[in-house]
């Protein structure tokens, strides 16, 4: 099964959306913490369930996935650094039993949206893998 991750952060919408279409991305889950900001462009959710439509993808929200306010400042503001924050990430995705009432094929062909550029310090990498630990044969791919 192959499970993606993307940032939209230095990706223009042409970009971001070959990329999804040419991988065959059929479900995109978005795990921020805030999918309203208007620097998002194309990636605010007013305008991405709309565009991923043309594009023949399902667009869901699950915030269980999105760190609290609270981590995310802590690593923003540098008062924590990279090893304490995927601690603490991967510690509340317990907490909250996030896989609980979701079946593999949920993930099946689906993105996990971040805003990072990359997936090397993001916490769609970290959830991805989280996923991957809890289901069998899961293939990771980073757009």
């Amino acid at each position: 099964m192959n499970l993606f991750t993307i940032g939209y952060t230095q990706k223009s919408a042409e970009e971001f959306f070959t990329l999804s279409t040419k991988n065959g991305v059929k479900k995109l889950i978005d795990i921020r913490l805030n999918n309203t900001s208007q620097l998002a462009g194309f990636a605010n959710v007013k305008h991405l369930p709309y565009l991923l439509k043309l594009h023949n993808i399902e667009y869901k929200y699950k915030i269980e996935f999105a760190p609290t306010k609270e981590l995310l400042k802590g690593y923003q503001d540098e008062n924590i650094d990279w090893e304490e924050y995927e601690k603490q990430y991967n510690q509340i995705l317990m907490d909250r039993d996030v896989l609980k009432n979701i079946p593999l094929s949920e993930f099946e062909d689906a993105v996990l949206l971040c805003s990072e550029p990359t997936a090397e310090q993001c916490h769609r990498r970290l959830a991805a893998e989280y996923i991957a630990k809890h289901f069998e044969n899961v293939n990771i791919k980073h757009l």
